[in-house]
């Protein structure tokens, strides 16, 4: 593991990894803890802002250009800015269930299915990670680990809320 390929990365790259790496952790904190609470909304405000700075950098990432300067994995910004404007617009009208479904739904498919694509060879997270000569094997371990994971919390989240 080596921080240097993120490092020598261009601004936007390092903002977003921030940006995306806090959310992921501090996202995590958020779900888990009692709902409701001060500590729950002010956590939960910086997890929106930190989820609004990973979006709006990855914007200026084009890097990979498949449709202008955009890529397929641009959806997500697209999909994080409606999901954060609908999950705030329904805690403000009192629709705690569907807050609670947007939130969630943002953090796996937004953190960590996105996140899943950066572990791929190629890609800079790949190289910070295993290294630029680690292959296919190793990131599509963790890749598969992680989606393991994060769909069972993802499951065991939508019971325990049922």
């Amino acid at each position: 593991m080596s921080l240097t390929p993120l490092l020598d990365a261009p601004l936007q790259v390092q903002i977003h990894a921030f940006a995306a790496i806090a959310a992921l952790l501090l996202g995590a904190v958020v779900l888990f803890r009692r709902k409701g609470t001060p500590f729950h909304k002010a956590l939960g405000r910086v997890w929106a802002v930190l989820m609004l700075i990973a979006a709006g950098s990855s914007i200026f990432i084009n890097e990979i250009r498949l449709i202008g300067p955009f890529s397929p994995i641009h959806i997500f910004s697209v999909v994080t800015f409606v999901g954060l404007a609908q999950g705030i617009r329904d805690i403000q009208r009192g629709n705690v269930r569907a807050h609670r479904a947007a939130m969630q739904g943002l953090y796996f498919c937004a953190l960590i299915l996105a996140g899943a694509f950066t572990l791929l060879p190629g890609r800079r997270m790949h190289e910070v990670l295993f290294g630029a000569e680690a292959g296919w094997t190793p990131p599509l371990i963790v890749i598969a680990l992680a989606l393991t994971i994060s769909t069972a919390l993802y499951v065991r989240l939508r019971r325990r809320q049922a």
